[in-house]
């Protein structure tokens, strides 16, 4: 009886954990948005080409580890652990086109 209450009770608990795939722009709409539409905690706002540029320039690769790992205020994966690498760097690849 107690397997199959714990088995229920991941099946639940994977349930729960919201899968983005590639979709960029709904990690952003999610997770991203309260810092990154107003700028709150140093985060560079969404769209504003001046702020974005410098980081743009230092490649995806840099920001894709920042974005990952977690960089000045951000936390990893923007506090969403759930979140796969692969999910981030679409989020990112999303955030990075539309602030060219």
């Amino acid at each position: 009886m107690k397997k199959i209450f714990f088995t229920v009770a991941v099946l639940v608990l994977v349930a729960m954990v919201p899968a983005y795939g590639a979709d960029g722009k709904a990690v952003f709409d999610k997770v991203c948005t309260f810092c990154h539409k107003t700028g709150r905690l140093t985060a560079p706002v969404f769209g504003d080409k001046e702020l974005w540029a410098p980081r743009i320039a230092k490649g995806k690769d840099t920001l894709y580890q920042h974005a990952i790992n977690g960089h000045g205020m951000m936390p990893a994966k923007g506090g969403e652990a759930t979140l796969s690498d692969d999910e981030v760097k679409a989020t990112v690849d999303y955030m990075v086109s539309e602030s060219k």
